[in-house]
């Protein structure tokens, strides 16, 4: 079986980390560090991002089946960031004895909006510009990642600040294969986990960015309208990397969900 690397450190209640899309569990630095001041807190690479093992079918199926495989602890609130989100998402749907509360932080149930020819007003991504982002990832790999990684905190106070802090963050691991980076945005595309959504019994908050670029801000209110057990925040003057500039606001806001559990 496809090998998963995780890392635990403190002690109390499970809470899981789940990164995004071209990044591995080093993204999380300080704010895994502060959780775990007060939690149990495991951060887990995707398959072939990190250390961990690229897998042969990147799956969401697979993918939650490896990684429930690879933390030990009964029950957890996972924490799923941007492509994280819809993966663990997919995990709480099929093994919910192991997910007792979930975090979406800047993540959605669908990435990008439905097709245009249907009634379906979800204020995802444009399709036409995530097309044109995996054909260009396709011919120039470094330069699209160097482009995503602006994205994160583009037109922001202190973006030059929180670049530099992501790419240190980033620096320890090579890049995820562009097979690898490809199976993501398949994943991205193509997964609409509005119906899981809708069913999780459990509870789940949705932490989301005013000035997100890659995660609509109307999203928090589409969640707030439709999906009425969901807790939404929005973070004002925050983008995509909120957890590495507003961390403080996050891990309070974190705090007080896990405390209610």
């Amino acid at each position: 079986m496809t090998k998963i690397y995780q890392r635990t450190v403190g002690s109390g209640k499970s809470i899981v980390l789940v990164h995004g899309w071209a990044m591995h569990s080093g993204v999380w630095g300080d704010f895994a560090a502060q959780l775990a001041q007060h939690y149990r807190v495991t951060c887990v690479d995707l398959p072939g991002h990190g250390y961990s093992e690229p897998c042969d079918e990147f799956t969401l199926a697979h993918i939650s089946e490896l990684l429930v495989n690879a933390v030990d602890a009964e029950t957890s609130c996972w924490l799923g960031w941007s492509l994280g989100a819809t993966v663990v998402l997919d995990l709480a749907a099929r093994f919910p004895e192991r997910v007792n509360s979930v975090i979406l932080l800047a993540g959605n149930p669908k990435f990008v909006q439905a097709d245009p020819e249907s009634n379906d007003d979800w204020p995802g991504m444009n399709v036409n510009a995530f097309d044109a982002f995996a054909s260009h990832l396709s011919q120039d790999r470094l330069a699209t990642l160097s482009q995503f990684l602006s994205l994160q905190s583009q037109g922001l106070s202190g973006a030059k600040n929180q670049l530099s802090q992501l790419k240190e963050l980033l620096s320890t691991c090579a890049l995820p294969s562009q097979d690898t980076l490809q199976s993501g945005l398949a994943l991205l595309k193509h997964s609409d986990m509005r119906s899981v959504l809708a069913t999780l019994d459990i509870p789940v908050l949705a932490l989301l960015a005013e000035k997100d670029a890659l995660v609509p801000v109307a999203v928090g209110q589409y969640l707030h309208d439709n999906y009425p057990q969901v807790q939404v925040n929005v973070f004002k003057n925050a983008g995509h990397l909120l957890f590495l500039s507003h961390q403080q606001d996050v891990l309070a806001r974190v705090y007080r969900f896990m405390d209610e559990q």
